[in-house]
């Protein structure tokens, strides 16, 4: 069975039915519906047109649940007669998608939610890891959304910094989680640059490709998680390199400077120095300080104590670290690398331990349990 083939096509199949009137809750069980009909039919009997075939089924249990639905009867004059089965139309739907999804009626925290979910295929645990909320408020959170926009036409697309905000959060999923979503974020990207002229965009897009441009480089033949300062540059994609940073130097030009912006000049900044001993820390300082009064997120000023360690010392970091909340996601590890780097090794080991157990994946808690071992291996040595 193959899931990315499925995950592909959620979106344009979701697209349809709410373009033939279901309304997205209803059309996202009808959608989820059909996904399980085909790993229980595709494997003996492939369809020839994956598309048409799950937009057949879909359709046929949305308009099954209608029918079955006395308190909704009095809206069938949306559904006209089932369309006859045939090939599915070949347009991408996925980025109007989006922009419905980024409906008026939801927060734009709702809409966000709503969207990961339903469009990027991200599970409730991945999206509440990424908004930093727990499980529970995120189902919450989903749930709601789906209420208020239940039997809504999802008609009146939603804003640009909305669609904006669901772009990144992908991408980043992609980049660092369970999903590999990455190529599709830029890919929608590239779409929504070609028809909205803002910088904050071009923004989006520069940083993905920055970020995305170190991707072969960010594990090792193990699978193992490398860090950026021990990643082989020369693995590195030269091409996005430039094409990013030319997208972000045209964007700032235009001087109206956004946090997609800022970010894009820091991954710039990396990839500008040739050995990570060259990168101008001072700088990325400087645009963090940027980050965070266009933010005032914590993510920003937890990179910003990593980025204060580099410049001015380990104990200046840990000065910038002790005014955060200790709860943030990845506190304990940039606390253990700080502490490093400061040559406390015996602290440093306890909190990457630490770290390690509180680790959102595999691939990170091993990278966190293995830096624990060999400062515990030095100490005894």
């Amino acid at each position: 069975m193959n899931e990315a083939l499925l995950r592909s096509l959620t979106p344009s199949v979701l697209a349809v039915l709410v373009r033939r009137g279901a309304d997205f809750a209803a059309a996202e069980d009808a959608v989820q519906d059909a996904l399980v009909e085909a790993v229980r039919v595709w494997p003996a009997t492939p369809p020839r047109d994956a598309k048409g075939w799950l937009v057949t089924v879909a359709w046929r249990r949305f308009l099954d649940a209608r029918r079955a639905d006395a308190a909704r009867r009095r809206r069938e004059d949306l559904v006209d007669e089932e369309p006859a089965p045939g090939p599915a139309s070949a347009v991408d739907d996925t980025l109007q998608l989006y922009f419905l999804c980024a409906h008026p009626s939801l927060t734009p925290a709702s809409a966000v939610a709503l969207t990961l979910r339903a469009v990027g295929g991200l599970t409730t645990r991945q999206i509440a890891q990424a908004c930093l909320v727990p499980e529970a408020t995120m189902a919450q959170r989903i749930s709601r959304a789906k209420r208020t926009v239940a039997g809504v036409r999802l008609d009146r697309p939603g804003d640009v910094a909305t669609v904006l905000r669901v772009l990144y959060l992908v991408f980043n999923e992609g980049y660092s989680g369970d999903v590999d979503l990455a190529a599709e974020a830029i890919r929608l990207t590239r779409q929504l640059a070609a028809r909205v002229d803002h910088p904050e965009v071009a923004g989006l897009l520069a940083l993905m490709l920055l970020h995305h441009a170190r991707r072969a480089a960010r594990t090792a033949p193990d699978g193992s998680l490398v860090p950026l300062a021990e990643q082989d540059r020369g693995r590195w994609d030269t091409a996005s390199i430039a094409e990013g940073v030319d997208i972000l130097q045209a964007a700032l030009a235009r001087d109206r400077l956004g946090e997609f912006q800022a970010q894009a000049a820091v991954a710039a900044l990396h990839a500008d120095a040739p050995t990570a001993t060259e990168t101008d820390w001072v700088q990325i300082v400087e645009w963090y300080d940027e980050l965070a009064r266009l933010t005032d997120s914590p993510v920003v000023r937890l990179n910003r104590a990593v980025a204060v360690g580099e410049a001015d010392g380990p104990r200046a970091g840990l000065a910038a670290l002790a005014a955060l909340d200790a709860s943030l996601p990845r506190h304990t590890a940039v606390a253990a690398y700080l502490h490093e780097r400061d040559g406390d090794l015996a602290t440093a080991a306890r909190l990457y331990a630490e770290a390690a157990h509180k680790a959102p994946s595999l691939a990170e808690r091993d990278h966190l349990t293995r830096r624990a071992a060999r400062l515990n291996t030095l100490r005894r040595h």
